[in-house]
């Protein structure tokens, strides 16, 4: 059994390694990347509803509450990202108005 002291040592040592992460700068392909898989999992939100709405036209789906949910995350999604876009944009606009 780790005594106690031992358990706040190690509780210090992670929290130092996340202070360190969360100070250091990250370089723009990070967000390059994040935004990809953002896209990416958008994507297979939407394959899966469009999949959930196929089912429900034809007659067979197996279970109508898991189609409805998977409906509305779809569209919860692409709203989620239309508002990163338009956000993106008005950034975008602002920076470009700026005077250097």
């Amino acid at each position: 059994m780790q005594s106690s002291i031992d358990k706040l040592s190690n509780l210090n040592a992670l929290n130092t390694k996340l202070d360190t992460k969360a100070i250091t700068p990250s370089s723009g392909s990070d967000f390059s990347k994040v935004l990809k898989d953002s896209l990416s999992e958008l994507n297979e939100v939407q394959v899966k509803s469009d999949k959930a709405m196929a089912d429900i036209a034809t007659g067979e789906v197996k279970n109508l509450h898991q189609a409805a949910l998977a409906i509305g995350k779809a569209e919860t999604s692409m709203k989620m990202m239309l508002e990163i876009r338009n956000k993106a944009l008005s950034a975008y606009k602002e920076i470009s108005r700026t005077q250097l």
